[in-house]
């Protein structure tokens, strides 16, 4: 795939677009109306129902994550209502202050930063009180940190809690099938929400929520909700019918996200899985070599993220200033980790030769800083680990 890009983008969102993505988002803007945009739109929205296999309703709006997460929330939670927040990090938080907006009565377990929640702390919480949802980050943006999908949502299910995923980080790169059972019978992912601009490989701009069957009668049973341009009884008949008009949607960044999602589907869920999963493996591994360690340990580490902890005496400005003089682009860490760590992404459009060249300008950089580091170690490592992989 082709990027005009100048620079390496490699953040944890935004990330590279490629350049028919580009050129889908540069078409003519048509009346939202219009029955060629309507075509586009319900293009879009049968692609992502095909991505996340959902027997519910699908929903591409305009907004952000954010956004995306108070419309998983007031569609499900009535105030006063109990919310398990399960927190692996600083996204994992935010549901905290969502709650709170809500009215909603929030409980947290949080894990140490680096770290996953413990299984027998969500039992033990749960087992305590009656919970209508139960929130999971799957990739913390903050720590680079995964939730164990396969232990969480039996234990929720089993309580009768719906599960509310946040994929912001995670959707198009690790596994969010909504037909599928994790860890146990019948239990399901309820509600998932996402972004565009991550692992998708789009623009911002666009919130996406799914909704299974058992999200839906939960959405009934509240009758109206403190809501209205995210009540999703506003959107369904646009979903169904995108002609319809109840507020005007982002006609270009539909089309961009019509074209992301068809490489998206092009490729195919399982390669982009394993293809993620290598590249974050890599790059974690290449980077050690150079002594900077990921905050996560490997077997809880995300695939589209690291958050990689600096190497003693090694000044964060100094280091993303040199790094972004030559083009790549990284991100600084989050809260106390700020100055100590950053994060780099290695999710969406990004490729094998993005990432070797990262390893490449990333040791150069260090050696200028006065750091002893084996360029050509690293990028054998990477290579070790990224080139050879299922396809």
């Amino acid at each position: 795939m082709a990027l005009r890009n100048e620079e390496m983008l490699l953040i944890p969102g935004p990330t590279p677009v490629v350049d028919s993505i580009y050129d889908a988002l540069g078409q003519e803007t048509r009346s939202h109306t219009d029955a060629r945009f309507a075509a586009i739109y319900r293009s879009s929205i049968e692609k992502t129902r095909e991505m996340l296999k959902t027997d519910g309703e699908v929903f591409v709006i305009s907004g952000s994550g954010t956004l995306a997460m108070e419309m998983a929330l007031i569609n499900t939670v009535a105030p006063g209502e109990k919310v398990l927040v399960i927190s692996q990090g600083y996204f994992g938080d935010r549901f905290i202050k969502l709650g709170e907006a809500f009215g909603y009565e929030v409980e947290v377990v949080q894990s140490e930063w680096g770290k996953q929640v413990q299984p027998l702390d969500v039992e033990s919480i749960l087992a305590g009180g009656s919970f209508k949802a139960v929130t999971i980050t799957h990739a913390d943006t903050s720590t680079g940190v995964a939730a164990d999908l396969d232990a969480l949502i039996p234990i929720i299910k089993k309580h009768g809690a719906l599960v509310i995923l946040d994929g912001v980080c995670a959707t198009a790169a690790m596994e969010e099938d909504m037909s599928k059972s994790y860890g146990a019978a019948n239990a399901k992912i309820d509600v998932l929400l996402t972004g565009s601009q991550k692992a998708i490989g789009v623009p911002p701009g666009l919130a996406i929520v799914a909704f299974n069957q058992t999200a839906l009668v939960a959405r009934e049973q509240l009758g109206r909700v403190p809501a209205y341009y995210t009540d999703i009884y506003n959107w369904i008949p646009i979903m169904h019918d995108p002609q319809k008009y109840f507020a005007t949607p982002p006609v270009n960044l539909v089309y961009a996200y019509n074209e992301g999602m068809r490489l998206v589907l092009e490729e195919g869920m399982e390669n982009r899985y394993q293809r993620h999963a290598a590249y974050g493996k890599a790059v974690r591994a290449a980077l050690a070599v150079y002594g900077m360690n990921a905050l996560a340990e490997e077997n809880a580490a995300a695939a589209t993220l690291s958050c990689i902890l600096y190497p003693e005496g090694l000044d964060d400005v100094a280091f993303r200033t040199a790094l972004a003089q030559k083009g790549l682009i990284v991100a600084g860490a989050l809260a106390h980790l700020a100055g100590k760590a950053f994060r780099i992404g290695h999710m969406g459009n990004t490729t094998e030769d993005m990432l070797e060249k990262a390893i490449v300008l990333i040791g150069e950089t260090l050696t200028e800083l006065g750091f002893v580091v084996d360029v050509k170690a690293a990028t054998e490592k990477f290579k070790e680990i990224a080139y050879v992989r299922a396809v």
